[in-house]
């Protein structure tokens, strides 16, 4: 929204500067609007005043940057260029495409169009490599969104097209690190390729540290990065079982405080997967207490302690779901 309303911004700017040339300035929009708002906060601008001091106050900026026939918001190729790359660096890349029709030589930049594609895909493998003859980023961010949008709709497909086109090496180490930086991927599409390639789940499972974090927070991370299936099965098992040997190889000190291991967190993770089913489904009218909670888990994991089972209850109850 944000880019968006940037874009609309800049595009009033340059149907203003066409009605100065065409000669009407004086009845346009920006003056009208001017007009308005002074004679409405005439009383109120004292205060205003006050208030903009220690910060930019964009009347004076204005009138100091353009004469009296020129009125307006300021040309973009009149400020200085790492301004008018900041203000740019806003935009999303439909409106950066039609900034370009105005100022052309600024929104074309390539630091503009790297920061687009490093912003929505953390890494690629041809961001670490001497760029062709005739490399762009604004092309690669054609690219990359090509890309994507083909992995949306056939996984294989998608990542093929990246390795044809440089951007990744066929290496599961340089997907996995592409699937953790990018949010731009089908969770539905990727949870299929990821069920497919488990050497890549596996590499992307060892990308997340939990170092001195909760379990159910640790949990929820991981599954907002590997989305939980529907049904419980196989999938469902090897996912919990990868996390629970990543949770322990992060927090040694404390699987050695609490006394746990791999396959007591992964029966703790289980409970809680129950546990968040029965407490968020409305279909599900007798809630579990704290106190069942804590006898069935310590019934499968004798070792753990009361008051830490009863702490993850209270986790679950207040914040919702592991795997939602």
């Amino acid at each position: 929204p944000a880019g968006s309303q940037m874009g609309q911004g800049l595009w009033r700017v340059a149907r203003n500067q066409q009605l100065q040339h065409q000669g009407y300035s004086g009845q346009g929009y920006l003056t009208r609007e001017h007009g308005r708002r002074i004679a409405t906060n005439n009383v109120s601008n004292t205060s205003h005043r006050k208030q903009a001091q220690g910060g930019i106050d964009i009347y004076h900026l204005l009138k100091t940057r353009k004469s009296k026939e020129q009125e307006g918001f300021i040309n973009l190729e009149m400020l200085p260029p790492e301004l008018s790359f900041t203000i740019l660096s806003y935009l999303n890349a439909t409106d950066l495409c039609l900034a370009s029709c105005v100022w052309q030589d600024l929104a074309n930049d390539e630091l503009l169009w790297q920061g687009l594609c490093k912003s929505t895909w953390g890494h690629c493998s041809i961001y670490n490599k001497n760029p062709p003859l005739g490399f762009s980023f604004r092309k690669l961010y054609m690219q990359l969104d090509e890309g994507s949008l083909t992995f949306n709709a056939n996984p294989d497909e998608g990542v093929n097209y990246f390795m044809s086109k440089g951007i990744l090496d066929d290496s599961p180490k340089e997907i996995a690190k592409f699937i953790f930086c990018t949010r731009t991927l089908n969770w539905k599409k990727l949870r299929i390729y990821l069920d497919e390639r488990r050497d890549v789940l596996d590499d992307l499972v060892t990308l997340h540290n939990f170092r001195n974090q909760f379990l159910p927070n640790a949990l929820r991370e991981f599954f907002r990065h590997i989305h939980a299936p529907e049904e419980r099965g196989e999938y469902l098992e090897t996912l919990i079982t990868k996390f629970s040997h990543r949770f322990c190889a992060c927090n040694p000190d404390l699987m050695r405080e609490l006394g746990l291991s791999p396959d007591a967190v992964y029966v703790l993770c289980y409970s809680l997967i129950l546990l968040s089913i029965d407490l968020t489904s409305p279909h599900v009218k007798n809630k579990m207490s704290k106190r069942e909670f804590i006898r069935n888990t310590r019934r499968a994991a004798q070792n753990i302690s009361e008051d830490f089972v009863g702490h993850l209850y209270d986790n679950i109850y207040l914040i919702g779901h592991v795997a939602a």
